[in-house]
């Protein structure tokens, strides 16, 4: 006869941390949120670390390159969703890594015998006010010009004419040659009072610039999440259909790691995967695996390769898999388990499979409860969604904000590719709705203030690191009563207009 679990199957609203002994160094400040992505030796580190425990979920109305930027500021990686054309995903990813950098490439370029106009399009579709002049216009030609914005008056000035005529010529520039270090070229910036500070390779090609914004923006974001070239970092979602193409796209274009997106990863299909990811290129490139709910999908995937494995399958707020599918487990109860199952492997083969919890975060709360549970990072959905840097529209609904959210199964994304049962193109049922979230603001105020109650939390469990919340917190089941008592009960409460409601 079929298996049937002993334990209910539990959310995360189930539960509740008890506070244990906090001593005095038990201060938000000494907490550290950072935490290992993807697989790693006993005695070794992970290749990939964040500064917090959050990444942004594959998907369209999550994570676009805007939102990707916005999150590795704060020290968390966003995966590019991949239910668009190669070419399109490849250059969200571009436009991640080359938004910001120590050095960085320019993106902003154009030709001496081109137009103001050409160069106020330019401007318009780059967002840049710092253009440089090269004799082919490319990012790597002979630099003979820089324009900024203090270089013309739209007013007083034809649009016909030529950007020779009011560049500031390469002769009067301030410069650096190529192999200036990071802090050498920041001391030029301040010294001589610029905002950018072109680097110079040989025979007078552009390389870099290095900008001003860059260094205060470090100022203002402590966590945030850089690559060995000072690059931010940033994932992206591939599929078990394309990969041939997908991936080596993805690669090129500099994503950090990778994630197959799947409804449900305990299948051929992902090993498939995997196996070519394997044998192109080793361990240099990293990608996670799922989704899974149990012990042995998790195994699977760790033995296949997984760099990573995603636990949850109809957590979603916007996934309707369970009520469609009868599929599932709640994600308390998922992670647990997986979370041993993790600990096991570790035990019996030398390597951490880092474990990821994807859906049933409903309160902030529930990210603490998520890691005490084992998991090592979190995915997130709505929760995105909700800012600004999410990719979908803000819209006004009875005088309220809102933002779009719409799941991968719904009709509106038509992402067949993350369903692995062969066949043709066609969702012949949704796994997703489509829905509006209320608008929350800019990413990094929220983000700042939820990892803030994480922090004090664990400060209250007297813990301090992510692997000791997991190895030592206590959580207790509670009642459905005890849920009730949780909350304001029994006061009349006052709302903002000063009127008075129960």
């Amino acid at each position: 006869m079929a298996y049937i679990f002993d334990e209910p199957s539990r959310t995360f609203n189930e539960y509740l941390l008890v506070p244990g002994y906090s001593s005095k160094e038990c201060r938000v400040d000494n907490v550290s949120l950072k935490t290992p992505v993807v697989k790693f030796r006993k005695g070794e580190e992970s290749a990939i670390k964040m500064n917090i425990p959050l990444v942004s979920a594959i998907m369209q109305a999550v994570s676009g390159d805007r939102l990707a930027i916005a999150l590795a500021k704060e020290g968390g990686i966003s995966f590019i969703f991949g239910s668009q054309s190669i070419e399109s995903q490849s250059e969200m990813v571009r436009k991640v890594k080359s938004h910001k950098a120590g050095f960085v490439t320019s993106d902003a370029n154009i030709r001496p015998d081109q137009t103001l106009r050409e160069l106020l399009d330019l401007k318009e579709r780059t967002g840049h006010s710092t253009t440089a002049v090269t004799e082919d216009g490319t990012a790597e030609g002979k630099m003979v010009g820089l324009v900024t914005s203090r270089d013309y008056r739209i007013s007083r000035m034809s649009l016909d004419e030529k950007v020779c005529n009011f560049m500031t010529p390469f002769e009067k520039l301030i410069y650096a040659e190529e192999g200036v270090t990071l802090s050498e070229a920041n001391d030029i910036l301040w010294d001589n009072k610029l905002n950018a500070l072109p680097i110079i390779g040989k025979n007078q090609r552009l390389a870099y610039f290095v900008f001003r914004k860059d260094y205060d923006t470090h100022k203002a974001y402590p966590d945030e999440l850089l690559d060995g070239h000072k690059r931010y970092m940033v994932g992206a979602g591939v599929n078990t259909r394309d990969y041939r193409e997908r991936i080596p796209a993805l690669v090129e274009a500099g994503a950090d790691v990778l994630c197959i997106d799947s409804s449900e990863g305990f299948t051929e299909w992902q090993k498939m995967t995997l196996d070519f990811v394997r044998e192109k290129y080793g361990d240099s490139v990293k990608i996670g695996a799922g989704n899974v709910v149990d012990k042995e999908g998790f195994n699977y995937l760790a033995d296949a390769g997984a760099d990573f494995v995603k636990v949850g399958i109809g957590g979603g707020s916007i996934c309707i898999t369970r009520e469609q599918k009868g599929i599932g487990r709640g994600q308390a109860s998922a992670v647990i388990e997986v979370a041993k199952a993790r600990d096991d492997y570790f035990r019996r083969t030398g390597v951490y499979v880092p474990i990821c919890s994807d859906g049933g975060i409903v309160y902030d709360y529930h990210m603490t409860l998520a890691l005490a549970m084992g998991a090592d990072f979190i995915m997130l959905g709505r929760y995105f969604s909700r800012f600004d840097e999410s990719p979908t529209a803000k819209l006004t609904i009875n005088g309220s904000y809102v933002k779009e959210y719409w799941g991968e199964g719904s009709n509106r994304a038509r992402n067949w590719q993350r369903y692995d049962m062969g066949g043709d193109s066609k969702l012949s049922f949704e796994e997703g709705v489509d829905s509006y979230v209320p608008y929350a603001g800019p990413l990094s105020d929220n983000v700042r203030q939820s990892l803030q109650k994480v922090k004090s939390t664990m400060c209250n469990c007297g813990l301090l690191t992510i692997p000791d919340l997991q190895k030592n917190a206590k959580l207790t089941v509670v009642s459905a009563t005890s849920i009730v008592e949780g909350g304001a009960h029994d006061v009349i409460l006052r709302d903002t207009s000063g009127n008075s409601n129960r």
